[in-house]
């Protein structure tokens, strides 16, 4: 008879149906904005209404009413609350006080609704007037011995127009130091992808999914972290193509989905399933299965060829536009399948399998998330999936090609405008003609390297364009300590965090307008736009009253702290603080992809990015689609001992990020409670655990020694179908058990789904 254990019941339902129905409308009443949160509803994702604040997945071209889903209406309900955090409410709690919130209850306590600084006497948040804080934030700069010890850090809900705008006043004033929260996500598709095909995204359009035979989705889980996918995933069930998931976790939004806006499914409780098949491979495992089926598929060739049959491999396309083959060929055969097997958790008989389900698809689709990127091989991993796609030609036709899953609504767009640490030197060239201006080339530092500058004192002030850096870093332990070494802390924010509650010298905590608030300049309501996962880049315009009259738009917080910084700059910032149209005509002046923006952006839907790749156009050194061979060995499983586990850092249905909606995580059958983890039965028995029992987690170093202070105490263990050799935890709680220094080695992106543990009863 099993245990019963307090917040752990188990889910059987589909994605979506009524519990996504029922979620919805608990978020909403919940932050007390119901008429706002209904008037939001009918604008998020229209054509002339705003981009939802979660995550990039793509508009369709014909929108239904209501083109939503659960946790896009939960970042939406955040948003547009009625729950205020303003100076009275702070000059009732001190930081110290603040700091026992828990996540959840600090984002809760509403929107901010004043600027504010930091006063440590009293160790409160006080009121401060914009042009008082403007001018000692530019007072603070100037002061500093060095532009380089300036961190300004973007993150990925920043518009098109603030990011440029941003990183202007950053390169102006002598600063390439841009931390981005690309860089703790997606860094190694920018990384491999570049070298791979020469282009840094992905490949794919929407429509390609109608076109397509198979679509493989490894490493993501659409139900909870890009909920719209699920529509797009069902349509392709619906009309006969297959979906085969690679996922250590049995995640319900990739097994099957019921539409909250379907009359049949919510009335008849139908639901489609999504995955034909399902493949469990270990946490960190990705390049030796990928590598297996590579193996499967080319030795699958071969035979066919000896017994005078049609080829596995596109061979025309391999020889027009592809580069290094040989050597995948190779090393492939090099591997063993003993190795591979090992490593990936998978028979040889299963990748087999998979190679066969390739084989007989005429057009692939590669889907991807941080499953794959978020390791010390992430880089490799996403060339692995690029290697896979080149065999056969899936990649520049219709139906096929490689597509990213990013998490935030703009990520991809700031990097587009120049969020950029190693920019290049076309771009700064083409930025100083345009601005009049000098700027340094110097290469800057990115997220793990600015908390490590600032860790050594080399870095003395970070300005943070949204996000909660602090606790999204890897250890915790020592980027908060470092966090209070900095002169200056500056935040642009719409609501409390615990990144805020880091005390440096000076502090100031800067309202901003959110996604869905009209955005009223001197020439009048201005929209911003943003780039989504495919290359879209489309219109978002806010229609409700703002929260506070206090507030103000990044574009124009980035123009006043320029202003107050480089009282003689050549830029007009106070124009295009007054007209955002102004900001892309500069965009479109300093990067020619943008050209005609202002015009593109009129049509509907927008326009989209130029992708060469996507018309087998290879801006690479070679001319062509390359193929880069991996390291053999899963790099996360050397040196450790033998009953040790690697965990993934993992999202629960209530959390986008580091923001917490609420305490449940339906589809894994969790209600109220985050101090869990999840184990595989297999794993459990191997340990002596039952569910329900209590453990510490103690990470373990590439040599294999436990770590003193990268312990996590007191997780209750759920059973949960997985991979062996895995376990999970939510983060940011368990990112106190990732090293600083544990990253992928070419993008520098933290390893947050393969930090090597050992797990005791406590």
């Amino acid at each position: 008879m099993s245990n019963v254990v307090p917040g752990v019941s188990g889910y059987q339902g589909p994605a979506g149906g009524w519990g996504a129905v029922k979620a919805v409308a608990a978020s909403v009443f919940s932050q007390k904005a119901v008429a706002r949160d209904i008037i939001a509803m009918f604008r998020m994702n229209q054509v002339k209404g705003f981009d939802c604040p979660g995550c990039a997945w793509p508009d369709p071209g014909h929108r239904s009413p209501m083109e939503l889903c659960e946790n896009g209406v939960k970042a939406v309900s955040w948003e547009t609350t009625s729950k205020k955090a303003s100076p009275e409410f702070f000059r009732q709690h001190t930081v110290a006080e603040l700091w026992h919130y828990s996540d959840f209850e600090l984002e809760n306590i509403g929107r901010l609704t004043h600027p504010m600084k930091y006063d440590a006497a009293t160790d409160t948040w006080q009121a401060v007037e914009w042009q008082v804080a403007f001018a000692d934030i530019g007072e603070q700069l100037r002061n500093m011995a060095s532009p380089e010890q300036v961190e300004f850090y973007t993150s990925g809900r920043t518009s098109n127009e603030a990011a440029f705008l941003y990183q202007l006043f950053a390169r102006e004033y002598g600063s390439s130091n841009f931390p981005d929260c690309s860089n703790m996500c997606h860094g190694p598709t920018s990384a491999g992808l570049t070298p791979s095909i020469g282009l840094g995204k992905g490949t794919v359009e929407l429509d390609d999914f109608e076109h397509c035979d198979l679509v493989i989705c490894i490493g993501h889980n659409p139900g909870t972290n890009h909920p719209r996918m699920l529509t797009t995933l069902r349509e392709v069930a619906q009309r006969g193509a297959r979906i085969i998931s690679i996922n250590p976790l049995a995640e319900r939004g990739l097994e099957r989905f019921s539409f909250p806006q379907s009359p049949t499914d919510m009335l008849q409780g139908h639901a489609t399933t999504l995955s034909n098949e399902y493949y469990q491979v270990k946490m960190g495992g990705d390049a030796s299965l990928l590598k297996g089926v590579m193996k499967a598929l080319i030795e699958m060739d071969e035979a066919r060829i000896l017994l005078g049959q049609e080829p596995c491999l596109d061979r025309a396309f391999l020889a027009e536009h592809t580069h290094g083959y040989q050597e995948l060929y190779d090393d492939l055969h090099r591997c063993s399948w003993a190795e591979l097997e090992l490593d990936s958790g998978l028979s040889r008989n299963q990748m087999e399998d998979l190679a066969d389900r390739y084989d007989k698809s005429n057009a692939t689709i590669i889907c991807y998330g941080l499953g794959i990127t978020q390791h010390k091989n992430g880089t490799e991993n996403v060339q692995q999936l690029v290697n896979l796609l080149l065999l056969k030609g899936n990649m520049g036709k219709k139906g096929a090609g490689i597509c990213p899953l990013r998490g935030h609504s703009n990520v991809q767009g700031d990097r587009s405008v120049g969020i950029n640490e190693a920019a290049s030197e076309e771009f700064l060239v083409r930025l100083e003609g345009r601005f009049n201006i000098s700027v340094s080339r110097k290469h800057g530092r990115s997220s793990v390297e600015s908390i490590r500058a600032i860790e050594r004192g080399d870095a003395k002030a970070l300005i943070c364009m949204g996000g909660n850096l602090a606790v999204a870093m890897p250890n915790p332990q020592r980027t908060f300590e470092a966090m209070k070494k900095l002169e200056l802390q500056v935040h642009v924010a719409t609501k409390l965090n615990r990144s805020h509650l880091l005390m440096a010298k000076h502090n100031y905590l800067l309202p901003a307008l959110g996604r869905t608030e009209r955005d009223m300049q001197a020439s009048g309501i201005q929209s911003v736009t943003v780039e989504d996962s495919m290359s879209m880049v489309h219109a978002s315009c806010g229609a409700l009253k703002p929260a506070s009259r206090w507030l103000k738009s990044e574009p124009a917080i980035v123009a006043e702290m320029a202003r107050a910084t480089l009282p003689n700059s050549p830029v007009n910032w106070e124009d295009m603080m007054g007209d955002y149209a102004l900001i892309r005509d500069a965009i479109a002046d300093v990067i020619p992809a943008f050209s005609g923006y202002n015009v593109r952006i009129a049509e509907p839907g927008g326009f989209r990015m130029d992708t060469p790749a996507s018309r087998r156009e290879w801006k690479t050194a070679t001319g062509k689609a390359n193929f880069v061979v991996s390291r053999e060995r899963a790099v996360e499983r050397q040196n450790q001992p033998a009953d040790s586990l690697v965990l993934a850092t993992l999202r629960s249905h209530d959390q986008y990020n580091t923001t917490i909606y609420g305490m449940n995580d339906r589809y894994r059958g969790i209600t109220g409670r985050r101090d869990v983890a999840f184990l595989s039965q297999a794993e459990a028995d191997a340990h002596g655990l039952v569910e329900g029992d209590v453990i510490n987690i103690q990470a373990l170093d590439d040599s294999g020694t436990p770590s003193a202070d990268r312990v996590m105490y007191g997780l209750t263990v759920v059973i949960y179908s997985m991979a062996a050799g895995s376990i999970g935890a939510y983060l940011p709680e368990a990112n106190v058990l990732l090293s600083l220094d544990a990253v992928d080695t070419q993008s520098l992106t933290p390893a947050y789904k393969s930090v090597p543990v050992l797990i005791r009863k406590a």
